[in-house]
């Protein structure tokens, strides 16, 4: 059995076309604490780039580093600006110390084991520098959907009838309280972004399919992905949290 977060370099392609980027306003936050061009931001867990180009496109040069080859293949060829590119778990990867002024993650900070991703942080950011950690977070769907839903999961693939991954960034996640458990940053501020985005039921279905939850599943998935019940639409907000490194 796969690691669950490697199955996106399994989807990379996929994960690439239907994968949205994150809001301008995210970037115009995280730049009136960061400063303006020329900054260093070591990014982890880039994907095909979701994220990075919103960082390239302030002026910041960017490292970044993502375990998948073929996720950090379609990047190089998406991007235009300075980064640098590092195929390499964040848990292995020797980060120049004190050289960054952001560590940022995008949808993937999560998957890291807090008594290794924070103190990494910390030794890769100059004194004052900021972690930011943030995702999308799927809103939930009207009551009436979940209702015709709710069966159809229970029949087909019962464990799948929780919340999805993203929920970890929400304010009732671990996320603050992680922060403030490696005593190592600031205050954490907490921002949230929403958007609204219309799909066609194909493609919500194949955004479900780069979900690594989903991909972890041994049944044929054909059928729960292909009933009529799923909605087309996808809600969402970006819940970005950032604190400063204090050495």
């Amino acid at each position: 059995m796969p690691d669950q977060r490697d199955t996106f370099n399994a989807v990379a392609a996929e994960y690439d076309a239907v994968r949205p980027p994150y809001p301008r306003a995210l970037y115009d936050d995280l730049a009136s604490v960061v400063g303006g061009d020329g900054a260093r931001v070591l990014e982890i867990g880039c994907g095909s780039g979701q994220a990075t180009q919103g960082f390239l496109d302030l002026g910041w040069k960017v490292v970044a580093v993502d375990p998948g080859d073929e996720l950090v293949a379609l990047a190089k060829a998406n991007l235009t600006g300075e980064v640098t590119f590092h195929v390499s778990p964040f848990e292995t990867f020797d980060a120049e110390p004190g050289a960054f002024g952001l560590v940022a993650s995008a949808q993937a900070w999560h998957w890291i084991d807090p008594t290794l991703s924070f103190p990494r942080a910390a030794r890769a950011l100059q004194a004052g520098g900021v972690l930011a950690v943030f995702g999308h977070v799927p809103m939930s769907p009207p009551a009436d959907i979940l209702q015709r839903l709710e069966p159809i999961y229970q029949d087909i693939a019962p464990d799948l009838w929780r919340p999805p991954p993203q929920a970890w960034y929400l304010p009732s996640g671990p996320v603050r309280e992680l922060f403030s458990a490696s005593g190592l940053f600031g205050p954490v501020t907490h921002r949230a972004f929403t958007w609204t985005e219309q799909v066609t039921p194909a493609a919500f279905v194949r955004q479900l399919r780069t979900r690594s939850d989903y991909n972890m599943v041994d049944p044929d998935l054909s059928a729960l992905l292909g009933c009529g019940a799923l909605r087309c639409y996808r809600h969402s907000q970006v819940l970005p949290y950032a604190a400063e490194f204090t050495p």
